[in-house]
């Protein structure tokens, strides 16, 4: 039995803070994104470079949602450009995927880091930091209208789901996403893979990530 996810009305709440942000000329993508650089609704804006948003055509029918910037995308500006966006590259490319016809963007759009020594090492956005910055990403989803929505990594399911999902319970099933006949599929973060020892567990893995977006492909 599939099970009915909230429309996204249903699920976004615009914060005070980036209330005051938006205004009524804010109808195109790119009047969202030009918004959300000057976004303050939450502390993570005050040690980030800059804010990340989501990119590709404004009219994609697929898009991709990741948790949050790493350390390269927040000095280039850019979803998924690091590491584990080189593993999503590969990846797409072996399920027969464009990048160019994909919007690619993350649940939350500031760097969320602590610093060691000279390197920042990524941590995970709490309940908060996601609930809030869902408001962006609701603009993201409602100006484009995809058919089809992959969350990839708990972050971004929760984000979009409303709720915490267990990932491999839900992971590669096609279940109803917005009012519009939309569909959202869940999959693993590509950075899962990057954290994985042994170089059989890699392979084993991104051949099961390559096999969701096979889904995503032909559905």
């Amino acid at each position: 039995m599939m099970t009915r996810m909230p429309r996204r009305d249903e699920l976004f709440r615009m914060p005070a803070d980036a209330a005051q942000a938006e205004s009524a000329e804010t109808t195109s993508l790119a009047q969202v994104r030009d918004k959300a650089r000057n976004c303050r609704a939450c502390p993570l804006w005050k040690n980030a470079t800059q804010t990340v948003f989501g990119e590709g055509p404004k009219n994609a029918k697929l898009i991709f949602v990741g948790e949050q910037p790493g350390d390269a995308e927040d000095v280039a500006g850019r979803p998924f450009v690091g590491p584990a966006g080189r593993v999503f590259d590969r990846a797409l490319a072996e399920a027969g995927i464009e990048r160019n016809d994909i919007y690619v963007t993350n649940a939350v759009k500031h760097f969320k880091f602590e610093e060691r020594g000279k390197r920042r090492l990524h941590k995970r956005p709490d309940s908060r930091e996601i609930e809030i910055c869902r408001w962006w990403l609701t603009r993201e989803l409602d100006l484009i209208g995809p058919h089809l929505v992959v969350a990839l990594g708990a972050t971004a399911a929760r984000s979009l789901s409303g709720r915490p999902m267990p990932i491999q319970r839900s992971r590669g099933e096609l279940v109803p996403f917005g009012a519009n006949g939309g569909r959202m599929l869940v999959t693993v973060h590509p950075s899962y893979l990057l954290r994985l020892r042994e170089e059989e567990d890699r392979a084993r893995e991104f051949e099961r990530f390559v096999e969701d977006l096979r889904i995503v492909a032909a559905a």
